[in-house]
C-alpha cells in the first residue's frame, strides 16, 4: 500500500499525475485508488495536505519500488529539508503484503501508519477488510482508525477533477 500526500502548488493535479507516474512503474499495477481526503497538516505551518492511498501488487523488491517512489517524488521537486514540513508530493511505502523490514533505508511496515488518520481513513475507504502489521500483530484499520483522536481528516475534492 502506498499513500500519496501533497500540500504545495496543485495539489490535486500532482496527486493525480503522481497515480499516473506510479502506475507507468514497470511490474507494478495499481488495483484501487482511495478517495482523496483534506486534512490538516503535522508539523510546522504549512498549507493543509490533500491524501490518498493506492493499493497495488507488484514484482517488485520493496527496496527498489522505494527507489521508484522517491525518483517521482524528486521529479515532482520533492526536498527533504524539514522533517514533516510542506511539500510538493510524499509518497510513502506503507505495507507490503507480510513483510516486515527494519534498516537505515526501509521500515516496513511504516512505523507511524498507526497513528495517522490521513492514512487509515483513505485506505479503510479503499479496503474496508485492510489490517496493518503491529507490533501487537495484524489489527484492522478500522480498529486503529476508531481509536485515534480528531486529526482534522475530511472528504477532499473527487478524483475525476484531477483526470487521474
Amino acid at each position: 500500500m502506498i499513500a500519496l500526500g501533497a500540500n504545495l502548488g496543485d495539489r490535486l493535479g500532482t496527486l493525480s499525475a503522481a497515480v499516473r507516474a506510479v502506475a507507468a512503474i514497470d511490474g507494478l499495477r495499481i488495483l484501487r485508488v482511495s478517495p482523496i481526503v483534506e486534512t490538516d497538516p503535522i508539523g510546522p505551518e504549512q498549507p493543509d495536505y490533500l491524501n490518498a492511498v493506492l493499493l497495488a501488487r507488484t514484482r517488485l523488491a520493496p527496496a527498489s519500488l522505494l527507489r521508484q517512489l522517491h525518483r517521482i517524488e524528486a521529479d515532482f521537486g520533492r526536498v527533504r529539508e524539514t522533517r514533516w514540513g510542506a511539500r510538493s508530493l510524499d509518497l510513502d511505502l506503507i505495507q507490503v503484503g507480510d513483510l516486515v523490514s527494519d534498516t537505515p533505508t526501509l521500515t516496513l511496515p511504516h512505523p507511524r501508519a498507526r497513528e495517522r488518520a490521513f492514512v487509515l481513513q483513505p485506505w479503510l475507504s479503499a479496503d474496508p477488510a485492510a489490517a496493518l502489521r503491529t507490533p501487537e500483530g495484524v489489527l484492522p484499520v478500522a480498529t486503529l482508525l476508531e481509536a485515534l483522536p480528531d486529526q482534522g481528516v475530511r472528504p477532499g475534492p473527487d478524483w475525476a477533477g484531477g483526470g487521474w
